[in-house]
Protein backbone atom coordinates (compact mmCIF):
# COMPACT_ATOMS: atom_id res chain seq x y z
CA UNK A 1 0.00 0.00 0.00
CA UNK A 2 2.85 2.33 0.87
CA UNK A 3 4.57 1.53 -2.43
CA UNK A 4 1.41 2.35 -4.37
CA UNK A 5 1.16 5.70 -2.56
CA UNK A 6 4.78 6.49 -3.46
CA UNK A 7 4.18 5.54 -7.08
CA UNK A 8 1.15 7.86 -7.22
CA UNK A 9 3.21 10.69 -5.79
CA UNK A 10 5.99 9.96 -8.28
CA UNK A 11 3.48 10.07 -11.14
CA UNK A 12 2.29 13.49 -9.96
CA UNK A 13 5.87 14.77 -9.77
CA UNK A 14 6.69 13.42 -13.23
CA UNK A 15 3.49 14.97 -14.59
CA UNK A 16 4.49 18.31 -13.07
CA UNK A 17 7.84 18.12 -14.83
CA UNK A 18 6.25 17.35 -18.19
CA UNK A 19 3.73 20.17 -17.96
CA UNK A 20 6.50 22.78 -17.80
CA UNK A 21 7.14 23.00 -21.52
CA UNK A 22 8.60 19.47 -21.68
CA UNK A 23 9.75 19.49 -25.35
CA UNK A 24 12.30 22.21 -24.54
CA UNK A 25 13.52 20.73 -21.27
CA UNK A 26 16.47 18.36 -20.90
CA UNK A 27 15.25 14.78 -20.46
CA UNK A 28 16.53 13.05 -17.31
CA UNK A 29 15.96 9.35 -16.69
CA UNK A 30 15.93 8.26 -13.03
CA UNK A 31 16.58 4.51 -12.60
CA UNK A 32 15.73 3.62 -8.99
CA UNK A 33 13.93 0.47 -7.81
CA UNK A 34 12.74 1.85 -4.45
CA UNK A 35 9.68 4.11 -4.95
CA UNK A 36 10.11 5.98 -1.66
CA UNK A 37 13.70 6.87 -2.51
CA UNK A 38 12.74 7.86 -6.04
CA UNK A 39 10.09 10.19 -4.63
CA UNK A 40 12.72 11.95 -2.51
CA UNK A 41 14.97 12.45 -5.54
CA UNK A 42 12.08 13.82 -7.60
CA UNK A 43 11.24 16.27 -4.82
CA UNK A 44 14.88 17.38 -4.82
CA UNK A 45 14.64 18.13 -8.56
CA UNK A 46 11.19 19.67 -8.49
CA UNK A 47 12.46 23.25 -9.05
CA UNK A 48 14.99 22.28 -11.72
CA UNK A 49 14.21 23.01 -15.41
CA UNK A 50 14.32 19.34 -16.38
CA UNK A 51 11.77 16.69 -17.36
CA UNK A 52 12.36 13.62 -15.17
CA UNK A 53 11.07 10.14 -16.00
CA UNK A 54 11.32 7.41 -13.35
CA UNK A 55 11.68 3.67 -14.03
CA UNK A 56 12.29 0.90 -11.50
CA UNK A 57 14.12 -1.74 -13.54
CA UNK A 58 17.02 -1.99 -15.95
CA UNK A 59 14.72 -3.49 -18.58
CA UNK A 60 12.45 -0.46 -18.48
CA UNK A 61 15.48 1.83 -18.59
CA UNK A 62 16.75 0.21 -21.79
CA UNK A 63 13.28 0.42 -23.35
CA UNK A 64 13.18 4.14 -22.59
CA UNK A 65 16.66 4.69 -24.05
CA UNK A 66 15.66 2.80 -27.21
CA UNK A 67 12.90 5.35 -27.81
CA UNK A 68 14.90 8.44 -26.94
CA UNK A 69 18.39 9.07 -25.62
CA UNK A 70 18.01 11.24 -22.50
CA UNK A 71 20.40 14.08 -21.80
CA UNK A 72 21.27 12.55 -18.43
CA UNK A 73 20.64 9.36 -16.44
CA UNK A 74 20.62 9.04 -12.65
CA UNK A 75 21.45 5.35 -12.38
CA UNK A 76 21.29 3.21 -9.24
CA UNK A 77 23.84 0.44 -9.68
CA UNK A 78 21.82 -2.06 -7.56
CA UNK A 79 18.74 -3.04 -9.57
CA UNK A 80 16.46 -6.08 -9.16
CA UNK A 81 16.79 -7.44 -12.70
CA UNK A 82 20.31 -6.53 -13.83
CA UNK A 83 23.56 -4.88 -12.83
CA UNK A 84 23.54 -1.11 -13.32
CA UNK A 85 27.04 -1.39 -14.82
CA UNK A 86 25.55 -3.28 -17.77
CA UNK A 87 23.20 -0.37 -18.43
CA UNK A 88 26.10 2.07 -18.17
CA UNK A 89 28.17 0.10 -20.68
CA UNK A 90 25.21 -0.06 -23.07
CA UNK A 91 24.66 3.71 -22.86
CA UNK A 92 28.38 4.44 -23.41
CA UNK A 93 28.54 2.03 -26.37
CA UNK A 94 25.73 3.91 -28.12
CA UNK A 95 27.83 7.09 -28.10
CA UNK A 96 24.76 9.34 -27.93
CA UNK A 97 26.27 11.87 -25.55
CA UNK A 98 24.14 10.92 -22.52
CA UNK A 99 25.73 11.94 -19.21
CA UNK A 100 25.41 9.15 -16.63
CA UNK A 101 25.57 9.81 -12.89
CA UNK A 102 25.74 6.54 -10.94
CA UNK A 103 24.26 6.15 -7.46
CA UNK A 104 25.84 3.70 -5.06
CA UNK A 105 25.85 2.79 -1.39
CA UNK A 106 28.58 3.97 0.97
CA UNK A 107 30.22 0.57 1.08
CA UNK A 108 30.52 0.28 -2.69
CA UNK A 109 32.91 3.11 -3.56
CA UNK A 110 34.95 0.67 -5.65
CA UNK A 111 31.89 0.19 -7.87
CA UNK A 112 31.66 3.95 -8.34
CA UNK A 113 35.33 4.12 -9.36
CA UNK A 114 34.80 1.29 -11.84
CA UNK A 115 31.78 3.12 -13.22
CA UNK A 116 33.83 6.29 -13.75
CA UNK A 117 36.42 4.28 -15.64
CA UNK A 118 33.63 2.77 -17.75
CA UNK A 119 32.42 6.20 -18.82
CA UNK A 120 30.17 7.60 -16.09
CA UNK A 121 30.29 11.39 -15.64
CA UNK A 122 30.13 11.35 -11.83
CA UNK A 123 28.80 9.34 -8.87
CA UNK A 124 26.68 9.97 -5.80
CA UNK A 125 27.09 8.03 -2.55
CA UNK A 126 23.94 7.41 -0.52
CA UNK A 127 22.73 9.21 1.45
CA UNK A 128 23.08 12.64 -0.23
CA UNK A 129 21.14 15.88 0.13
CA UNK A 130 19.23 17.92 -2.43
CA UNK A 131 22.07 20.35 -3.08
CA UNK A 132 24.51 17.55 -3.91
CA UNK A 133 22.06 16.00 -6.39
CA UNK A 134 21.15 19.30 -8.04
CA UNK A 135 24.76 20.46 -8.44
CA UNK A 136 25.88 17.10 -9.83
CA UNK A 137 23.03 16.98 -12.34
CA UNK A 138 23.61 20.57 -13.43
CA UNK A 139 27.29 19.83 -13.97
CA UNK A 140 26.45 16.72 -15.99
CA UNK A 141 24.03 18.60 -18.23
CA UNK A 142 26.46 21.50 -18.70
CA UNK A 143 29.30 19.09 -19.55
CA UNK A 144 27.08 17.44 -22.14
CA UNK A 145 26.14 20.82 -23.63
CA UNK A 146 29.78 21.90 -23.90
CA UNK A 147 30.79 18.55 -25.40
CA UNK A 148 28.13 18.89 -28.08
CA UNK A 149 29.25 22.46 -28.74
CA UNK A 150 32.86 21.34 -29.20
CA UNK A 151 31.76 18.57 -31.56
CA UNK A 152 29.76 21.11 -33.57
CA UNK A 153 32.78 23.37 -33.85
CA UNK A 154 34.95 20.43 -34.89
CA UNK A 155 32.43 19.56 -37.57
CA UNK A 156 32.10 23.13 -38.76
CA UNK A 157 35.71 24.23 -38.53
CA UNK A 158 37.70 21.06 -38.94
CA UNK A 159 36.80 20.20 -42.52
CA UNK A 160 39.62 19.65 -45.01
CA UNK A 161 37.25 19.06 -47.94
CA UNK A 162 33.77 20.32 -48.73
CA UNK A 163 31.73 19.61 -51.88
CA UNK A 164 34.63 19.99 -54.30
CA UNK A 165 36.68 22.42 -52.21
CA UNK A 166 39.95 21.40 -50.55
CA UNK A 167 41.02 23.58 -47.65
CA UNK A 168 40.94 23.78 -43.87
CA UNK A 169 41.83 27.46 -43.37
CA UNK A 170 39.57 29.73 -41.36
CA UNK A 171 38.86 31.73 -44.52
CA UNK A 172 37.46 28.62 -46.22
CA UNK A 173 35.57 27.46 -43.14
CA UNK A 174 33.70 30.79 -43.33
CA UNK A 175 32.88 30.10 -46.98
CA UNK A 176 31.58 26.63 -46.10
CA UNK A 177 29.31 28.12 -43.44
CA UNK A 178 27.98 30.72 -45.88
CA UNK A 179 27.20 28.00 -48.42
CA UNK A 180 25.36 25.95 -45.81
CA UNK A 181 23.31 28.98 -44.76
CA UNK A 182 22.48 30.09 -48.30
CA UNK A 183 21.82 26.71 -49.91
CA UNK A 184 18.33 25.95 -48.50
CA UNK A 185 17.00 29.34 -49.64
CA UNK A 186 15.82 30.41 -53.09
CA UNK A 187 17.58 33.77 -52.65
CA UNK A 188 20.06 34.77 -55.35
CA UNK A 189 23.72 34.32 -54.47
CA UNK A 190 26.44 36.60 -55.88
CA UNK A 191 29.91 35.02 -55.70
CA UNK A 192 32.98 37.21 -56.10
CA UNK A 193 36.67 36.37 -56.16
CA UNK A 194 39.78 36.43 -58.30
CA UNK A 195 40.07 34.18 -61.35
CA UNK A 196 40.91 30.63 -60.40
CA UNK A 197 39.64 30.77 -56.81
CA UNK A 198 36.80 28.29 -57.38
CA UNK A 199 33.67 30.39 -57.92
CA UNK A 200 32.00 27.68 -60.02
CA UNK A 201 32.90 25.07 -57.39
CA UNK A 202 31.15 27.34 -54.88
CA UNK A 203 28.06 27.57 -57.10
CA UNK A 204 27.93 23.79 -57.52
CA UNK A 205 28.29 23.34 -53.74
CA UNK A 206 25.30 25.63 -53.18
CA UNK A 207 23.26 23.58 -55.67
CA UNK A 208 24.32 20.23 -54.19
CA UNK A 209 23.40 21.39 -50.68
CA UNK A 210 20.03 22.83 -51.76
CA UNK A 211 16.60 21.15 -52.06
CA UNK A 212 17.17 21.37 -55.86
CA UNK A 213 20.13 19.00 -55.74
CA UNK A 214 18.34 16.34 -57.83
CA UNK A 215 17.50 18.82 -60.60
CA UNK A 216 19.78 20.40 -63.22
CA UNK A 217 22.73 22.67 -62.54
CA UNK A 218 23.27 24.74 -65.69
CA UNK A 219 26.40 26.92 -65.95
CA UNK A 220 26.78 29.69 -68.50
CA UNK A 221 29.99 31.71 -68.92
CA UNK A 222 28.94 35.20 -69.98
CA UNK A 223 32.51 36.10 -70.97
CA UNK A 224 33.01 33.12 -73.31
CA UNK A 225 29.91 33.57 -75.49
CA UNK A 226 29.71 36.24 -78.25
CA UNK A 227 27.32 39.07 -77.47
CA UNK A 228 25.07 38.30 -80.45
CA UNK A 229 24.53 34.70 -79.30
CA UNK A 230 24.15 35.35 -75.59
CA UNK A 231 20.39 35.94 -75.62
CA UNK A 232 19.83 32.69 -77.50
CA UNK A 233 22.09 30.82 -75.08
CA UNK A 234 20.04 32.01 -72.11
CA UNK A 235 16.51 31.97 -73.51
CA UNK A 236 16.75 29.70 -76.58
CA UNK A 237 15.35 30.41 -80.05
CA UNK A 238 12.76 29.20 -82.53
CA UNK A 239 13.45 27.94 -86.02
CA UNK A 240 14.15 30.80 -88.42
CA UNK A 241 14.75 33.40 -85.73
CA UNK A 242 18.08 34.29 -87.34
CA UNK A 243 20.49 32.95 -89.93
CA UNK A 244 21.58 29.50 -88.85
CA UNK A 245 18.55 28.87 -86.61
CA UNK A 246 17.50 25.70 -88.43
CA UNK A 247 15.50 24.28 -85.50
CA UNK A 248 13.96 25.25 -82.20
CA UNK A 249 16.50 25.29 -79.41
CA UNK A 250 16.15 25.28 -75.63
CA UNK A 251 18.17 27.83 -73.72
CA UNK A 252 19.82 27.60 -70.32
CA UNK A 253 16.72 29.05 -68.62
CA UNK A 254 14.50 26.15 -69.73
CA UNK A 255 17.21 23.55 -69.07
CA UNK A 256 17.58 24.82 -65.48
CA UNK A 257 13.83 24.66 -64.74
CA UNK A 258 13.45 23.31 -61.20
CA UNK A 259 17.20 23.59 -60.63
CA UNK A 260 19.96 26.20 -60.55
CA UNK A 261 21.14 28.60 -63.28
CA UNK A 262 24.73 29.75 -62.74
CA UNK A 263 25.74 32.88 -64.66
CA UNK A 264 29.51 33.10 -64.48
CA UNK A 265 31.31 36.41 -65.14
CA UNK A 266 27.96 38.18 -65.25
CA UNK A 267 29.58 41.62 -65.26
CA UNK A 268 30.68 40.85 -68.84
CA UNK A 269 27.04 40.73 -70.02
CA UNK A 270 25.90 43.34 -72.57
CA UNK A 271 23.82 46.16 -71.06
CA UNK A 272 20.95 45.55 -73.51
CA UNK A 273 20.65 41.94 -72.41
CA UNK A 274 20.90 42.90 -68.73
CA UNK A 275 17.43 44.50 -68.90
CA UNK A 276 15.93 41.28 -70.31
CA UNK A 277 17.69 39.25 -67.63
CA UNK A 278 16.28 41.57 -64.96
CA UNK A 279 12.74 41.01 -66.23
CA UNK A 280 13.34 37.25 -66.29
CA UNK A 281 14.56 37.29 -62.68
CA UNK A 282 11.63 39.42 -61.53
CA UNK A 283 8.85 37.48 -63.27
CA UNK A 284 10.29 34.02 -63.90
CA UNK A 285 9.07 34.34 -67.52
CA UNK A 286 10.96 34.78 -70.80
CA UNK A 287 10.54 34.63 -74.57
CA UNK A 288 12.69 32.62 -76.91
CA UNK A 289 14.43 34.63 -79.58
CA UNK A 290 11.96 34.97 -82.49
CA UNK A 291 8.94 33.92 -80.42
CA UNK A 292 6.07 35.89 -78.88
CA UNK A 293 5.05 33.13 -76.47
CA UNK A 294 5.88 33.57 -72.80
CA UNK A 295 7.41 30.60 -70.98
CA UNK A 296 7.54 30.33 -67.20
CA UNK A 297 10.18 28.45 -65.24
CA UNK A 298 11.23 27.97 -61.62
CA UNK A 299 14.96 28.75 -61.41
CA UNK A 300 17.35 29.53 -58.57
CA UNK A 301 19.93 32.11 -59.70
CA UNK A 302 23.60 32.03 -58.72
CA UNK A 303 26.00 34.42 -60.40
CA UNK A 304 29.70 35.21 -60.15
CA UNK A 305 32.27 37.78 -61.20
CA UNK A 306 35.99 38.35 -60.79
CA UNK A 307 35.29 42.09 -60.85
CA UNK A 308 33.92 44.26 -58.06
CA UNK A 309 30.24 44.47 -59.10
CA UNK A 310 29.54 47.76 -57.34
CA UNK A 311 32.51 49.34 -59.10
CA UNK A 312 31.05 48.11 -62.39
CA UNK A 313 27.75 49.78 -61.47
CA UNK A 314 29.52 53.05 -60.68
CA UNK A 315 31.37 52.83 -64.02
CA UNK A 316 28.06 52.40 -65.88
CA UNK A 317 28.86 48.91 -67.14
CA UNK A 318 26.35 47.07 -64.95
CA UNK A 319 22.74 48.01 -64.24
CA UNK A 320 22.17 49.18 -60.69
CA UNK A 321 18.69 47.61 -60.49
CA UNK A 322 20.09 44.27 -61.69
CA UNK A 323 22.91 44.52 -59.15
CA UNK A 324 20.49 44.93 -56.26
CA UNK A 325 18.28 42.14 -57.59
CA UNK A 326 21.23 39.72 -57.78
CA UNK A 327 23.35 40.86 -54.83
CA UNK A 328 21.13 39.30 -52.15
CA UNK A 329 23.58 36.86 -50.52
CA UNK A 330 27.21 37.78 -51.30
CA UNK A 331 29.97 35.19 -50.92
CA UNK A 332 33.62 36.18 -51.28
CA UNK A 333 35.94 33.30 -52.23
CA UNK A 334 39.41 34.17 -50.86
CA UNK A 335 42.55 34.07 -53.02
CA UNK A 336 44.95 31.21 -52.41
CA UNK A 337 47.57 33.49 -50.83
CA UNK A 338 45.13 34.28 -47.99
CA UNK A 339 44.30 30.67 -47.15
CA UNK A 340 47.03 29.81 -44.63
CA UNK A 341 48.27 26.25 -45.16
CA UNK A 342 45.74 25.31 -47.84
CA UNK A 343 48.38 25.58 -50.58
CA UNK A 344 50.10 22.36 -49.60
CA UNK A 345 46.83 20.63 -48.73
CA UNK A 346 45.60 21.28 -52.28
CA UNK A 347 48.98 20.57 -53.85
CA UNK A 348 49.15 17.13 -52.19
CA UNK A 349 45.62 16.33 -53.37
CA UNK A 350 46.51 17.31 -56.95
CA UNK A 351 49.76 15.31 -56.80
CA UNK A 352 47.92 12.16 -55.67
CA UNK A 353 45.18 12.53 -58.29
CA UNK A 354 47.44 13.38 -61.24
CA UNK A 355 50.02 10.70 -60.36
CA UNK A 356 47.22 8.14 -60.42
CA UNK A 357 45.90 9.48 -63.76
CA UNK A 358 49.34 9.51 -65.39
CA UNK A 359 50.52 6.27 -63.76
CA UNK A 360 53.46 8.03 -62.10
CA UNK A 361 55.15 7.31 -58.76
CA UNK A 362 54.94 10.77 -57.15
CA UNK A 363 53.88 10.70 -53.51
CA UNK A 364 55.40 13.76 -51.81
CA UNK A 365 57.19 17.10 -52.18
CA UNK A 366 60.72 17.98 -51.13
CA UNK A 367 60.84 20.44 -48.21
CA UNK A 368 62.41 23.10 -50.48
CA UNK A 369 59.50 22.74 -52.91
CA UNK A 370 57.02 23.12 -50.08
CA UNK A 371 58.81 26.28 -48.96
CA UNK A 372 58.64 27.70 -52.50
CA UNK A 373 54.95 26.83 -52.80
CA UNK A 374 54.22 28.50 -49.46
CA UNK A 375 56.19 31.65 -50.33
CA UNK A 376 54.80 32.11 -53.85
CA UNK A 377 51.81 34.46 -54.18
CA UNK A 378 49.88 32.33 -56.75
CA UNK A 379 48.30 35.12 -58.84
CA UNK A 380 46.38 32.47 -60.78
CA UNK A 381 45.14 30.90 -57.53
CA UNK A 382 44.00 27.26 -57.40
CA UNK A 383 43.82 26.97 -61.20
CA UNK A 384 47.50 27.98 -61.49
CA UNK A 385 48.49 25.53 -58.73
CA UNK A 386 46.58 22.80 -60.53
CA UNK A 387 48.39 23.51 -63.80
CA UNK A 388 51.80 23.61 -62.08
CA UNK A 389 51.29 20.23 -60.41
CA UNK A 390 49.98 18.67 -63.62
CA UNK A 391 53.00 20.00 -65.50
CA UNK A 392 55.33 18.46 -62.92
CA UNK A 393 53.62 15.06 -63.04
CA UNK A 394 53.39 14.88 -66.83
CA UNK A 395 56.97 15.96 -67.57
CA UNK A 396 58.78 14.19 -64.72
CA UNK A 397 58.79 11.00 -62.69
CA UNK A 398 59.97 9.93 -59.28
CA UNK A 399 58.65 9.57 -55.78
CA UNK A 400 59.46 13.10 -54.60
CA UNK A 401 58.96 16.41 -56.42
CA UNK A 402 62.33 18.19 -56.43
CA UNK A 403 63.01 21.94 -57.01
CA UNK A 404 64.52 21.28 -60.46
CA UNK A 405 61.16 19.87 -61.63
CA UNK A 406 59.31 23.15 -61.07
CA UNK A 407 58.08 24.96 -64.21
CA UNK A 408 58.31 28.75 -64.73
CA UNK A 409 57.98 31.04 -62.87
CA UNK A 410 58.56 28.89 -59.79
CA UNK A 411 61.84 27.51 -61.15
CA UNK A 412 63.37 30.99 -60.83
CA UNK A 413 62.76 31.09 -57.08
CA UNK A 414 65.91 30.31 -55.10
CA UNK A 415 64.98 27.78 -52.38
CA UNK A 416 67.53 29.36 -50.07
CA UNK A 417 65.85 32.75 -50.38
CA UNK A 418 62.64 31.53 -48.78
CA UNK A 419 64.37 30.45 -45.58
CA UNK A 420 64.09 32.46 -42.36
CA UNK A 421 66.72 35.17 -41.92
CA UNK A 422 68.06 36.07 -38.52
CA UNK A 423 66.94 39.33 -36.95
CA UNK A 424 69.50 41.56 -35.27
CA UNK A 425 68.99 42.27 -31.60
CA UNK A 426 69.73 45.58 -29.92
CA UNK A 427 73.12 44.28 -28.72
CA UNK A 428 74.16 43.61 -32.33
CA UNK A 429 74.05 39.83 -32.02
CA UNK A 430 71.59 37.95 -34.21
CA UNK A 431 68.64 36.56 -32.28
CA UNK A 432 68.93 33.28 -34.15
CA UNK A 433 72.53 32.69 -33.15
CA UNK A 434 71.89 33.73 -29.55
CA UNK A 435 69.03 31.31 -29.25
CA UNK A 436 70.27 28.38 -31.28
CA UNK A 437 73.89 28.33 -30.02
CA UNK A 438 73.95 29.01 -26.27
CA UNK A 439 77.42 28.57 -24.81
CA UNK A 440 76.45 28.57 -21.14
CA UNK A 441 73.28 27.66 -19.20
CA UNK A 442 72.68 31.37 -18.60
CA UNK A 443 72.37 31.92 -22.38
CA UNK A 444 69.54 29.41 -22.77
CA UNK A 445 66.37 31.33 -23.58
CA UNK A 446 62.85 30.37 -22.41
CA UNK A 447 60.97 28.32 -24.98
CA UNK A 448 58.26 30.96 -25.43
CA UNK A 449 60.95 33.53 -26.27
CA UNK A 450 62.50 31.23 -28.87
CA UNK A 451 59.06 30.82 -30.41
CA UNK A 452 58.48 34.58 -30.38
CA UNK A 453 61.77 35.21 -32.19
CA UNK A 454 60.98 32.57 -34.80
CA UNK A 455 57.53 34.00 -35.50
CA UNK A 456 58.81 37.59 -35.69
CA UNK A 457 61.59 36.50 -38.05
CA UNK A 458 59.13 34.71 -40.33
CA UNK A 459 56.80 37.71 -40.46
CA UNK A 460 59.68 40.05 -41.35
CA UNK A 461 60.99 37.73 -44.06
CA UNK A 462 57.50 37.48 -45.54
CA UNK A 463 57.14 41.25 -45.71
CA UNK A 464 54.56 41.40 -42.94
CA UNK A 465 52.34 38.78 -44.60
CA UNK A 466 51.19 36.76 -41.59
CA UNK A 467 49.36 33.99 -43.53
CA UNK A 468 52.50 33.35 -45.59
CA UNK A 469 54.67 33.36 -42.46
CA UNK A 470 52.27 30.91 -40.84
CA UNK A 471 52.53 28.63 -43.86
CA UNK A 472 56.33 28.52 -43.48
CA UNK A 473 56.07 27.84 -39.77
CA UNK A 474 53.49 25.09 -40.22
CA UNK A 475 50.86 26.78 -38.06
CA UNK A 476 47.66 28.70 -38.76
CA UNK A 477 47.57 32.49 -39.07
CA UNK A 478 45.06 32.63 -36.23
CA UNK A 479 47.68 31.08 -33.94
CA UNK A 480 50.11 33.90 -34.76
CA UNK A 481 47.46 36.56 -34.15
CA UNK A 482 46.57 34.99 -30.80
CA UNK A 483 50.20 34.74 -29.65
CA UNK A 484 50.99 38.32 -30.72
CA UNK A 485 48.03 39.56 -28.69
CA UNK A 486 49.35 37.64 -25.68
CA UNK A 487 52.84 39.09 -26.11
CA UNK A 488 51.51 42.62 -26.47
CA UNK A 489 49.60 42.07 -23.24
CA UNK A 490 52.80 41.10 -21.48
CA UNK A 491 52.08 37.37 -21.33
CA UNK A 492 54.63 34.66 -21.97
CA UNK A 493 52.55 31.73 -23.26
CA UNK A 494 54.00 28.30 -23.59
CA UNK A 495 54.26 27.13 -27.23
CA UNK A 496 51.44 24.88 -28.34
Amino acid sequence: MQKEGCRAAIARLEGWGRRVNEPQLPQVLLVEDTPSVARVYLEYLRSEPVAVTHVETGTDALKFIDKRAPEAILLDLMLPDMDGMDILKEVVSRNQGTAVVVITAHGSISNAVAAMRAGAFDFLVKPFNAERLVVTLRNALERRRLTQLVETYKEDFGRDEYFGFVGSSLAMQAVYRMIESAAPSKATVFITGESGTGKEVCAEAIHRQSPRRNESFVALNCAAIPKDLMESEIFGHVKGAFTGAVADRQGAAAKANGGTLFLDEICEMDLGLQSKLLRFIQTGTFQKVGSTALEKVDVRFVCASNRAPLAEVEAGRFREDLYYRLHVIPIQVPPLRDRDNDVMLIARKFLTDFAREENKRFATYASQVEAIFAAYTWPGNVRQLQNVVRNIVVLNDGETVAPEMLPPPLNSVDPASVGVRSVARADGESAASAISQPQTPEQIRPLWEVEKFAIEQAIEVCGGNIPRAAAHLGISASTIYRKRMAWEGGAAPSPK
